[in-house]
């Protein structure tokens, strides 16, 4: 039987990983994960927004069409101050918090329970939007409807 040397066993390569390369790579796997998580939350969030003020803003059109036609946004007989023939959302509720002959205020607000919760943005009868409540990290504003965080519009 021929003997081996002590250099040709330590010349032979061992297959798989050292705990140490498995641990770097974890480490690794969960710096980016810690990135990149709250990136694509804010990513979405922004994304579904255009939603909600493309909604209000075919609502005011529709009742901008109405008050035209009888001099009234609020028309007996009709649906001029109700949410049907608006889209349907699973990320916002839309609801007249005012409606007059002379005025209204609508809103869409952000669905509990998604992660659009605690968005509020609204429109009246003069154009002027409002985004009236936001998530934490956001800031709200009384002449736009804020898209992105800091306040842009």
């Amino acid at each position: 039987m021929p003997r081996r040397s002590f250099f040709s066993l330590s010349s032979r390569r061992l297959q798989g990983f050292t705990l140490i390369e498995l641990m770097i790579t974890v480490a690794v796997v969960a710096i980016l994960s810690a990135i990149a998580l709250p990136a694509y939350v804010y990513y979405i969030q922004r994304s579904r927004i255009p939603e909600a003020t493309a909604a209000l803003a075919a609502k005011q059109v529709a009742m901008e069409q109405l008050f035209q036609d009888s001099r009234s946004y609020y028309a007996p007989n009709t649906s001029a101050c109700s949410t049907s023939g608006m889209a349907s959302s699973s990320y916002f509720t839309y609801a007249f918090s005012t409606c007059t002959t002379s005025t209204y205020v609508l809103s869409a607000t952000g669905n509990t329970g998604t992660n659009m919760a605690g968005f509020v943005f609204t429109i009246d009868q003069s154009g002027n939007r409002a985004t009236t409540s936001v998530p934490t990290g956001w800031t709200t504003s009384t002449t736009c409807w804020v898209t992105a965080k800091g306040g842009r519009c």
